[in-house]
């Protein structure tokens, strides 16, 4: 997937790719909180969820789409390498995690953020934090920000774009 503002495209992550996205990853929960942080052994035993963008040979952006259930699949650990930052390619990410879930038949995507206006400027919506399962609030009891969640859910319904 490719977008007007980046000649890049999002790939599936392979093996080899775990130590730099765990370094991207790590870089934002340590420099600004805004990621949840992961070990190499969480993003080894969910691989298959990430895509990532690579110039050059190295690793400079990273997300995931993970399913949640039969109709809702979440984008996380979305990150960008510093040095390639205001390039589109977290929106290139976002934008091949959504052909993805459309691709699985998945009727609606969301993510926490910080960042919501990124995600509206891609046809989110903000929605209700409570209209998600319990599950994804396993996640939130290991996050640092978990008695002062700064995080903003965000939806985007796909039923318009399945066949």
């Amino acid at each position: 997937m490719t977008t007007a503002t980046t000649p890049h495209t999002a790939e599936r992550a392979r093996v080899a790719d775990v130590p730099a996205i765990h370094r991207l990853i790590q870089h934002w929960a340590d420099e600004t909180g805004d990621v949840l942080p992961r070990t190499e052994g969480e993003i080894y035993e969910s691989l298959r969820d990430f895509l990532v963008i690579r110039e050059n040979g190295k690793l400079i952006a990273a997300g995931a789409l993970h399913i949640e259930w039969k109709d809702l699949a979440e984008v996380k650990s979305l990150v960008v390498d510093p040095s390639a930052q205001s390039q589109g390619l977290g929106r290139v990410i976002v934008a091949a995690c959504i052909d993805e879930a459309v691709a699985l038949g998945l009727k609606t995507v969301f993510a926490l953020t910080t960042s919501p206006g990124f995600f509206e400027r891609m046809g989110f919506k903000q929605a209700a934090v409570a209209a998600f399962p319990r599950k994804i609030w396993n996640e939130c009891f290991r996050c640092p920000k978990y008695d002062h969640c700064d995080e903003v859910a965000v939806s985007l319904d796909l039923r318009s774009r399945l066949d």
